[in-house]
């Protein structure tokens, strides 16, 4: 079944769309997961963006012409905060001596770790 373009913008929009720069590259690349992974570049991210929509509908044209089920959408999507990691009790260690050393919890510590990352 062939769908309508207002079914594919509608099911697109659910897909959040990634814009980042690349220092080895030296452009903007786009990706959209779970849609697609990287599969876009420009010089702004404007272009990229106007490129991985039009990539994105078309993916989700596919999967609704095929009767194949969109995968889980990724835009408006919450996160609790939390997440489990499982590391060697060697890391486990380390990580946790160099948070005594500076004074910090293991949770603080690895959530700083994270988000200079």
């Amino acid at each position: 079944m062939k769908p309508t373009r207002t079914q594919i913008t509608t099911q697109a929009r659910r897909y959040l769309k990634v814009v980042e720069w690349s220092d080895e590259d030296g452009v903007y690349i786009g990706s959209a997961p779970p849609i697609i992974g990287q599969c876009c570049h420009g010089a702004t991210e404007a272009e990229v963006l106007r490129q991985l929509t039009v990539i994105v509908e078309e993916w989700v044209e596919i999967f609704l012409r095929d009767g194949k089920p969109l995968p889980e959408p990724s835009a408006g999507k919450t996160y609790s905060g939390k997440f489990l990691v499982r590391v060697s009790p060697e890391v486990h260690q380390k990580v946790a001596l160099k948070a005594a050393a500076r004074g910090e919890s293991l949770n603080q510590f690895v959530a700083e770790t994270l988000a200079e990352a």
